[in-house]
């Protein structure tokens, strides 16, 4: 008999909301520019090293770094560029020429919705 009042009460505080339970709009606004900000600066870090090792005919690491700028930030036509670059130094013409023509649709893509706007 004792547990009935228990599970009322429980059903009872489960329909209350509860203040600061629910996330704010604006504070999961805010936590994803933030997260995005990261990624932008991680990518951009990451190419700028790709672009040093290039500058130094280390083409090997720098298609290293700019393919891990490529998965940290799936969108930048940079990563994809500079992976390009770095391809057709080591000779790896077919992968250099598919990393070119993903540069070539992002950079496209971020031209038809900037006319968009």
């Amino acid at each position: 008999m004792r547990r009935l009042p228990l599970l009322v009460a429980l059903a009872a505080l489960s329909c209350v909301p509860l203040a600061g339970c629910a996330p704010d709009r604006g504070d999961q606004l805010a936590a994803a520019r933030r997260r995005e900000s990261a990624l932008v600066a991680r990518s951009q870090a990451l190419i700028n090293e790709g672009n040093a090792l290039v500058r130094v005919k280390d083409y090997a690491s720098a298609s290293k770094r700019y393919a891990a700028a490529a998965v940290v930030k799936p969108d930048d036509a940079a990563a994809y560029f500079g992976l390009g670059m770095a391809l057709t130094k080591l000779g790896r013409y077919e992968d250099a020429r598919i990393a070119y023509a993903r540069a070539h649709a992002l950079a496209q893509g971020a031209r038809d919705s900037a006319a968009a706007r």
